[in-house]
């Protein structure tokens, strides 16, 4: 887990002074001093509250991000959108807003930094499996139901519990297995549920490829929460909030540049002038489409490697799988969507298995506390 790097950042009080906001983690670290564990009661209470804020404000980030993002998408397919690179490209278009947050916490050097040929390979490997993750989505959601796109999703959290494990070191408690069966289960009623804006008129034979390439994404996708958390482990090893920033911004610019060529290379470019003048609401409702739902990406992402960095890439995917019985919520008062006994029973499996996860994490902090 992410907190075994940030145990000595309060020692002596000397990070009053620096010009960057710290990142505290509860719970003693390997290298702990004594005299850091003879802190005042208080003062951990403290950092352990703050930990918990932190924590609930990247799973708010990823959820509310998550959500709207998935909901403009639709929004983007019901009206006559119709681009897959396009559709890709807004997913990771909306890095530049995130300067902003390293303008007011700005990385402070050290003598000790990795260097910086090594992070940038890092970044431009994970930002290219990023820019296949999002192309293989696109296709997916354009060949497959809604529903069974929805039950494929949902097998993330199975590829990411393998991942967590092997390169992670996860630990796999009865608690932690009873959130991941729970949560997928709550993703497969919704992904077999009947709903009536499934798609028609697909060819076998495309169908079996959305299937094969929606599978393979939700495998890519928790092959990559694995590698960002192993990244921050063993090779940015900084407790910051510009660390965070830092992984996102570079690794979004590679998948926006890389998803751009293929923007142009396909040729679909030619055809998104005339996908602005048939859009059903208008062009100025496609443009703000276009432009909320890159920011709305990004929202979600700033959750999601926050959460990687503050707990481990496994809690980042169940929150995220937690966020999946949301969005029929939504569509309810948004779209219309019909709200029926099975997705009311999905969502209250969701959070049962999102409650089983926190209090698995509850009684870790406690035996690190009283350790």
């Amino acid at each position: 887990m992410a907190d075994n790097n940030g145990g000595n950042s309060n020692s002596g009080g000397a990070s009053t002074n620096t010009a960057e906001v710290q990142i505290q983690i509860p719970g003693p670290s390997k290298n702990e001093a004594p005299a850091a564990q003879e802190a005042p009661a208080g003062s951990s209470d403290a950092r352990n509250w703050k930990w918990w804020f932190v924590v609930a404000t990247d799973a708010f980030f990823l959820i509310v991000g998550q959500t709207s993002a998935t909901l403009l998408g639709r929004y983007y397919y019901s009206q006559g959108g119709s681009s897959k690179w396009l559709s890709a490209f807004l997913q990771t278009a909306g890095f530049p807003i995130l300067f902003f947050g390293l303008f007011f916490f700005p990385s402070k050097s050290s003598s000790g930094e990795t260097p910086i040929g090594k992070v940038a390979m890092i970044y431009v490997v994970l930002g290219l499996i990023m820019t296949a993750d999002d192309i293989m989505y696109s296709h997916g959601l354009m060949y497959l139901p809604v529903s069974t796109y929805s039950l494929i999703c949902a097998s993330q959290l199975v590829f990411n519990v393998i991942f967590s494990y092997v390169l992670n070191s996860q630990k796999l408690t009865g608690l932690v297995m009873n959130s991941v069966v729970l949560l997928t289960l709550s993703a497969l009623l919704l992904g077999v549920n009947h709903e009536s804006y499934g798609y028609t008129g697909v060819s076998r034979g495309k169908y079996l490829l959305g299937f094969l390439l929606t599978l393979g994404a939700s495998g890519t996708y928790s092959l990559i929460l694995s590698l960002m958390q192993l990244t921050f482990e063993n090779v940015v090893k900084k407790q910051t909030f510009s660390a965070v920033l830092n992984m996102q911004i570079y690794t979004a610019f590679v998948a926006t540049f890389a998803c751009l060529i293929g923007l142009f290379a396909s040729g679909e470019w030619k055809d998104l002038k005339g996908e602005m003048d048939s859009f059903q609401s208008g062009q100025f409702s496609y443009l703000m489409t276009l432009v909320w739902t890159s920011v709305s990406w990004q929202v979600a992402s700033i959750g999601m490697v926050g959460l990687i960095f503050e707990v481990s890439s496994l809690f980042s995917n169940v929150i995220s799988i937690f966020a999946l019985p949301i969005v029929p919520l939504f569509g309810v008062m948004v779209f219309h969507d019909e709200m029926n006994g099975v997705k009311i029973i999905a969502m209250l499996i969701s959070i049962w298995g999102f409650i089983s996860y926190v209090c698995q994490h509850y009684l870790d902090n406690k035996k690190a506390r009283s350790a």
